[in-house]
């Protein structure tokens, strides 16, 4: 058996320490002068022994799924609301903040929004109507429970040669549709917190792109509050430097910062010739995604005054869109909880400091 080492500058054993408070406090509490700790869920997360995990360590909620425009609204004429009341009754009841997810999205939209009667494409003008009122009707159903909301979703595209994402959206709209749906939310609600989301916002072309959008809706007077930070890392992204570097960069717009969808992935990092028992290399794995998470919370706290919200993306490693993605049935171990709900070491590497 090969057995494998790692060298780091922090002592892993401390990351395993646990707190002489563990038994009584959460995330929240250890970051209760810092800002809200939220998970995005979905309705069988809020019964049983994962609705007592939610209570004890998170002040907020998302709804990973509910509130997009798919699910939430499947044809022209219904709307399914039962999910998404279940999730904001819960919030309400226990005095949880709660996060929209999210209006506008190239993925999980209905094919009916882009099309007449006949089956032909719509003009921009009734594409932007149906957007309006979609928002409008969604917006206003929860405005006095909903306090932010991902507006407008990964609009930027990954590609070098291109700005935006050639989605439909843009192809019938234009850039408009951005615009008019911030507008169409703060309309709605003037009183939300209104985000752009998105992911690979480290990598310094796309965050580029997305400091030029965002800049633009500023000069334009569009009413945007701030950059939602996917936050789908890994063990080896993001550095210090280009995590510090983004959230600078989009403080100096005015900018709120949230982190919306975090998790660390622990796959694609054994190479054929890193072999080790399953034992060993979970340990390793384990130590890695601690110091990781050690690391990025270090920062999230330094720059406290900027961000507003730190929301994981899932409760625990039993239920994480990882499993599915980029292929179905592969595990993944992203979060601070395991499949059995126990804290791991990454959630000591996030509260001991």
């Amino acid at each position: 058996m090969v057995i494998i080492t790692i060298t780091t500058s922090i002592g892993c054993k401390s990351l395993y320490n646990k707190s002489t408070n563990a038994d009584t406090k959460g995330l929240k509490d250890y970051y209760k002068n810092y800002f809200p700790i939220g998970v995005a869920v979905n309705t069988h997360n809020l019964t049983g022994n994962e609705s007592k995990l939610i209570l004890k360590e998170f002040n907020s909620l998302t709804a990973e799924n509910d509130m997009k425009m798919g699910p939430i609204h499947p044809s022209p004429n219904r709307y399914n609301w039962r999910n998404a009341d279940s999730i904001v009754r819960f919030a309400q009841k226990h005095h949880l903040k709660l996060r929209g997810h999210n209006l506008c999205w190239y993925k999980q939209t209905p094919d009916w929004i882009f099309v007449d009667h006949y089956g032909n494409t719509v003009s921009k003008d009734s594409l932007l109507r149906r957007l309006k009122s979609h928002i409008a009707t969604v917006v206003d159903r929860y405005k006095n429970s909903v306090y932010a909301w991902d507006v407008v979703n990964e609009a930027v595209s990954d590609k070098d040669t291109s700005f935006l994402r050639n989605s439909k959206w843009l192809q019938i709209c234009g850039e408009d549709f951005i615009d008019s749906a911030f507008c169409y939310a703060h309309e709605a609600d003037p009183h939300a917190q209104l985000f752009y989301n998105d992911y690979n916002i480290i990598n310094p072309q796309k965050r580029t792109k997305i400091y030029r959008l965002l800049k633009g809706l500023l000069n334009k007077g569009i009413p945007i509050t701030g950059v939602g930070i996917q936050a789908h890392w890994s063990l080896t992204e993001p550095t210090r430097e280009a995590l510090e570097t983004t959230i600078k960069l989009f403080a100096s717009l005015g900018l709120k910062v949230q982190i919306t969808e975090l998790d660390i992935s622990t796959s694609h990092r054994w190479n054929a010739q890193q072999k080790g028992s399953l034992v060993e290399r979970k340990r390793i794995s384990d130590s890695l995604e601690a110091l990781k998470y050690k690391m990025v919370f270090e920062v999230f706290r330094k720059y406290k005054k900027y961000i507003n919200g730190v929301t994981f993306w899932n409760l625990s490693d039993k239920y994480t869109w990882l499993n599915h993605y980029p292929l179905r049935g592969m595990r993944n171990y992203p979060l601070l909880f395991d499949t059995l709900l126990n804290r791991k070491a990454a959630y000591w590497g996030v509260v001991n400091w």
